[in-house]
């Protein structure tokens, strides 16, 4: 037998009615994604300028290591700004394994992520029992401790003078090599994207934001908070290791001083965000945004620290006005001007009488 929404033509089942006011946006966000899809992938095939195609893949760089931060921040809100610790780590493992041993260089990419994830775990625990600015001061300390040892260790790291990658492929003309390369960050960035989006959607991913949300009331309920955060830093250090691995085969010279910048982990947190924390394309928004505006400062002032300043005001403009980031923003824009979702649900006198009347039939048919 019908229930009572389906027996009276004017009711619509509440979950019926958000689904389809939620339908024209969610369509919107899947139109505006494929689009942005298609042209990140044509974007290679448009240009045959150098530098365009080195800006393109500086700024898939940024997406990659800010998605990678945000395995952290994102779900757990434990703000790291030494997380260029695990990018320089992702490098000079990558460096060294390939210029050292003479490892093959994709086989050297392939365990990069695997040294850093194992590199993580102690330094997790350690961290990870403290909250909110000491946490910040021990990831700041980590990446620190890691400046010193690569400009110490001559022998290994090759010191302040850094150390040079061979080319992956030493065939390819500079422009095809940017292009390649291009196409391999593409496709590092969509496997950073798939998994922190099936852990969003997993029991595991509730508990995640659970602590962000609440840390204690989380532990109070069973979740294994700590366990939980653990997994997450793991995970956000396995991929800005990747994205340092992936920068040293492309890049090929390593400076300690950049690899191990205090600066590229503001920029993760800026880029993170600026497109908003908890959205699945937040720190890839925020990523175009700041990679195109440092590297076109960069260009317009060369070696002056304006890109500093235009970022550090870049940043309060987000916090100041756009808190929870630029895609949440615009969602909320757009909303104002579509069907309003209202907490009590409007209906007739008439349209009350006969769901009651159905709701009973129900009922006497069942007993």
């Amino acid at each position: 037998m019908r229930n009572g929404s389906e027996s009276a033509g004017t009711v619509t089942a509440p979950g019926k009615g958000v689904a389809l006011l939620r339908s024209p946006q969610r369509m919107t966000g899947l139109a505006v994604t494929l689009v942005v899809a298609v042209v990140i992938l044509v974007f290679p095939m448009t240009t045959t300028t150098g530098y365009l195609l080195s800006t393109g893949v500086v700024v898939l760089n940024y997406a990659l290591v800010a998605t990678g931060w945000n395995f952290m921040g994102g779900f757990t809100g434990y703000i790291s700004l030494g997380h260029a610790a695990y990018f320089g780590l992702g490098c000079y493992t990558t460096a060294i394994l390939i210029d050292r041993t003479g490892m093959n260089p994709w086989l050297a990419l392939a365990l990069t992520p695997i040294v850093v994830g194992l590199v993580a775990v102690p330094v997790g625990i350690a961290a990870l029992r403290v909250r909110g600015a000491s946490f910040v001061i021990v990831s700041i300390a980590f990446v620190l401790i890691l400046l010193l040892v690569s400009q110490s260790w001559v022998s290994l790291t090759g010191g302040s003078t850094g150390i040079m990658v061979p080319r992956a492929f030493p065939d390819l003309n500079r422009l095809e090599h940017h292009r390649v390369f291009y196409y391999i960050f593409v496709a590092a960035l969509a496997l950073a994207l798939f998994v922190w989006w099936r852990i969003d959607r997993s029991r595991f991913g509730m508990g995640l934001k659970a602590v962000r949300e609440d840390e204690d009331k989380a532990r109070a309920l069973g979740v294994p908070t700590f366990w939980s955060k653990l997994v997450a830093f793991v995970w956000s250090a396995v991929f800005t290791g990747l994205a340092g691995g992936l920068y040293a085969l492309w890049f090929g010279d390593l400076d300690p001083v950049f690899q191990f910048s205090i600066l590229l982990g503001a920029y993760m947190v800026l880029m993170a965000l600026l497109g908003g924390v908890r959205e699945l394309f937040g720190p890839v928004v925020g990523a175009i945004v700041v990679g195109l505006a440092v590297e076109f400062f960069k260009a317009e002032f060369g070696d002056t620290q304006f890109h500093l300043v235009a970022t550090g005001l870049l940043l309060a403009v987000v916090v100041l006005f756009m808190p929870e980031g630029v895609i949440p923003a615009v969602r909320g824009l757009f909303s104002r001007f579509g069907p309003q979702l209202t907490s009590i649900r409007e209906e007739t006198a008439e349209q009350l009488a006969a769901r009651q009347d159905a709701a009973g039939s129900t009922s006497r048919s069942d007993a």
